[in-house]
């Protein structure tokens, strides 16, 4: 009402013109009185004045708290993605993220794998030695090899074991299976790597000689997906029998536990890291976990049945998180625990919330045109890395056990997920 009675517009008074009155005020006072419209206007300067800082001291502190929320990496949920990428000529099925670099590969069913540098958001090569659909695709860091290797599997019913650090050439060709293989996964802390298969068998091969050195029987249908332990134990597998089995293949492989519960073919697993087992003992209905040492105590299933289960490694089945409207394709949880990402044919990615009994804390709609086939998180990063060559050699050795799926306090989580569709493109989301 001031500024109408006076004529003065809303921004008249900025910081400076603020500052500049009050100057001026204190030198009115010293030396004539005031009218009352110059009272009224410094009634007006006094109210701008605190409404300043009032402005300043909530900017400084409201942004601080929030910067603060989101920079912790545990919470850490994605948002939009920084990069979607696309030079696949059809459908994404398969990703995965290098341990080390920011490099990220793509499998399709064009039957090539592309490496991008998902940092830059840029293609940097094209692999073409697969002669069918590309359908699974791992890291590794096995002890004896070259150095990092990629793993491909195929409908060729091929693995394909590349070099990294020799521009990704193919150094070996794994063969024994005697259909669609579907998945692999590199075993840590050894140099085994996993592979599943329509022909209803795992395989474990050596991927030093290239020898299978295991074949584990008992599916009546499509393994679709496995899992290993962080501590290279323990494989979980799942497929179109609707069951979820958990082998110790520490020794002679062992079938520990075989679950079912799921109305549809199953699509992915997931064993559940450390940080998430305090959340899941609650949903267990335990006060408290008892220590057994497992590194397998927990994990997750994804089903056609548009459900995920969690389970538990007595054979409880501790809830059905329920929200997507088509096949769950792809789960991972988040590395610090809190909660568990799935990826649908419902074009959706859910953030599921296990502190909060499952319930589905987030929503990305529309994440893809197309059904959404793969997700990954990326490895974390070393926040203390070592300085002299004996710590380096092992750090480089707890390092690559990180990598592969292992928990280290020394090990920073990076808040970076991919996601791969039959849009034919590779979304990136970064914190």
């Amino acid at each position: 009402m001031l500024r109408s009675e006076l004529g003065l517009a809303g921004n008249d008074f900025d910081a400076t013109a603020v500052k500049k009155y009050e100057t001026a005020r204190e030198e009115m006072d010293e030396h004539c009185p005031l009218t009352e419209k110059g009272k009224s206007a410094l009634r007006i300067m006094d109210l701008d004045s605190r409404n300043a800082a009032l402005q300043s001291e909530l900017y400084n502190l409201t942004p601080t708290s929030l910067l603060a929320r989101d920079r912790d990496p545990k919470s850490w949920l994605p948002q939009k993605p920084r990069y979607s990428l696309h030079s696949h000529r059809n459908a994404i099925n398969c990703i995965a993220f290098h341990p080390k670099h920011s490099s990220i590969a793509s499998g399709s069913d064009d039957f090539t794998i592309k490496i991008w540098d998902w940092e830059l958001g840029e293609l940097e090569m094209t692999l073409k030695r697969h002669t069918r659909a590309v359908r699974g695709l791992d890291y590794g860091c096995p002890p004896g090899a070259v150095g990092d290797l990629l793993a491909s599997c195929s409908s060729d019913l091929t693995i394909k074991l590349w070099n990294p650090g020799d521009g990704y050439k193919n150094i070996r060709t794994l063969q024994g299976h005697d259909h669609i293989v579907s998945a692999v996964r590199f075993i840590p802390n050894g140099s085994l790597l996993a592979s599943a298969s329509k022909d209803m068998d795992i395989r474990l091969w050596n991927v030093t000689n290239g020898h299978c050195v295991k074949t584990i029987q008992g599916y009546t249908g499509w393994v679709r997906d496995v899992y290993p332990s962080p501590d290279g134990k323990f494989l979980l597998s799942t497929g179109d029998d609707m069951t979820v089995r958990l082998w110790d293949i520490s020794a002679k492989p062992e079938n520990m536990l075989t679950l079912s519960g799921h109305e549809n073919f199953n699509e992915c697993c997931a064993i559940a890291p450390s940080t998430s087992y305090h959340y899941l003992a609650l949903l267990s209905g335990l006060p408290k976990l008892p220590f057994t040492g497992s590194t397998a105590e927990f994990f997750a299933t994804g089903s056609r049945d548009k459900s995920i289960k969690l389970w538990d490694a007595r054979g409880t089945c501790l809830m059905t998180l329920v929200g997507h409207d088509n096949w769950v394709r792809a789960i991972v949880f988040h590395p610090g625990g809190r909660y568990l990402f799935s990826a649908s044919d419902d074009n959706t990615i859910r953030c599921w919330d296990l502190s909060h009994g499952g319930k589905c804390a987030k929503t990305l709609k529309d994440a893809h045109r197309g059904f959404i086939t793969c997700l990954r998180w990326a490895p974390g990063y070393l926040k203390d890395p070592p300085t002299d060559v004996a710590s380096a050699a092992m750090r480089q050795i707890l390092d690559g056990a990180n990598a592969c799926g292992g928990n280290s306090s020394n090990v920073q989580i990076r808040c970076v997920i991919a996601t791969g569709s039959v849009d034919q493109k590779l979304q990136i989301f970064t914190g």
